[in-house]
């Protein structure tokens, strides 16, 4: 196989796997290889992402991405800034198809695009290798071999809660190594993005930043976590030098199931070197007619959830009671109002407290529970506690099945206190 691979001369003969990206309104099928679809890019987030960083100043020349997978996100780029690409992949069938995904992305998308077609290439190749890419690339393009930015997505070991940065492949010093005399600089040095594992500890993010500063002392850093829901951290992705800000050191970016809508974008917040920046939980016991929250952990996750907070209810009437794990609980004096579609996506729940049970939710305690939702006008329990897989299920239905005979018109969660066996039966307001 031919290492150097055009888009607009590539075949897709022999790729067979392929499939449609759910998150491209546009409908976009990609092809793939050697499993390569659980690792790839969904569409929605590499085009949300490319808007959100063409805000920036970008020097003239190639986007490059020297582990480029299915070239989703390099496409992406390319599209947003109309700029070639230099998309290199180690494995061969992998380069392939993404030089396919990206011919497909620019025929579907229309418009003048043959010279971004013509001037991009895809190397099947070691991404280490700068100087040797950088040779190819400027055979390729007439002696034309600029690289205005780095985008890296590591490969990191699967199906594991942790790893070591020793695990990415390829390494950060190794393509620092390889990159750093061919990248155009700007005022801030030179535009690179790290896709990161979400799974990194902190002091891990630390020892990213830490690995940085040995090639670019100083540079500016802005971290990026990106969700698209369900308390997950989808994306973490550090900014770096023409691409970060000064001013902020952490952006939350949540991206909305609904194609049609902008992502929700949070930013500010205190660099990593000076902590995490999560709330403190406190063992405040709960008060009937106080209400409970339950917000987005991702938010919480990237140090955020405060300041957002603290313009939207009185931070002094405002107490931490659970800030890890999958849900994020403060107790407030005051109702947290969402006017914004968006915002209300980083809320799980959240509701006044009519009942309080000094019991945990089980199969045998569920029967008082009813009671007190039926004694409360409620026609809807959700429950939002904690509870073995096997019996969610089993309790809910028992929930459902006693609250359908009554004409209840309210809404409620049930809720387990983080710091006893206390439960709290909530209504939505």
């Amino acid at each position: 196989m031919e290492d150097i691979l055009r888009p607009l001369d590539v075949k897709s003969d022999g790729l067979v796997e392929s499939m449609k990206d759910p998150t491209s309104a546009e409908g976009m099928i990609f092809f793939h290889a050697d499993e390569g679809k659980p690792l790839a890019t969904p569409w929605q987030v590499a085009i949300s992402r490319a808007i959100l960083l063409n805000q920036n100043q970008i020097p003239d020349g190639h986007i490059l991405d020297c582990a480029c997978g299915s070239g989703i996100q390099i496409a992406a780029y390319s599209a947003i800034f109309k700029r070639p690409a230099l998309g290199i992949e180690l494995n061969p069938q992998r380069a392939r198809a993404s030089a396919v995904n990206f011919r497909n992305i620019f025929k579907l998308r229309g418009g003048n695009t043959e010279n971004i077609l013509n001037k991009s290439i895809f190397l099947a190749a070691d991404g280490r290798d700068g100087a040797g890419a950088i040779e190819k690339l400027s055979t390729a393009n007439n002696g034309q071999a600029k690289i205005a930015l780095l985008h890296l997505d590591p490969a990191r070991p699967r199906n594991s809660r942790s790893h070591s940065l020793d695990e990415m492949k390829p390494r950060l010093d190794e393509i620092f190594d390889g990159w750093k005399e061919h990248l155009a600089e700007t005022k801030s040095g030179p535009c690179i993005l790290l896709d990161l594992s979400p799974r990194l500890s902190h002091n891990q993010r630390l020892e990213v930043e830490s690995i940085v500063d040995r090639y670019w002392p100083e540079i500016t850093k802005t971290w990026t976590w990106t969700s698209r829901g369900k308390g997950r951290v989808d994306r973490l992705a550090l900014w770096l030098g023409g691409l970060a800000n000064k001013a902020i050191a952490r952006r939350f970016v949540r991206i909305s199931p609904d194609l049609k809508q902008e992502p929700f974008i949070i930013e500010g917040g205190l660099k990593l070197d000076i902590g995490e920046d999560i709330p403190a939980s406190s063992h405040r016991m709960p008060k009937r007619g106080e209400y409970i929250s339950i917000l987005d952990s991702a938010l919480v996750e990237c140090g955020l959830a405060k300041y957002w907070l603290a313009e939207k209810i009185d931070p002094e009437k405002t107490f931490w009671v659970e800030s890890t794990g999958r849900r994020p609980q403060i107790h407030h004096e005051e109702k947290l109002t969402l006017d914004d579609k968006s915002e209300r996506t980083l809320i799980q729940a959240s509701g006044r407290i009519i009942e309080i049970f000094h019991q945990q939710l089980t199969p045998e305690t569920v029967d008082g529970f009813v009671e007190q939702a039926i004694a409360n006008d409620i026609k809807k329990v959700t429950i939002r506690t904690p509870l073995e897989p096997s019996l969610h299920p089993k309790i809910q239905g028992s929930f459902d099945r006693q609250l359908a005979r009554r004409s209840g018109k309210r809404e409620g969660f049930i809720i387990q206190h983080p710091n006893s066996e206390m439960s709290m039966l909530c209504v939505v307001e």
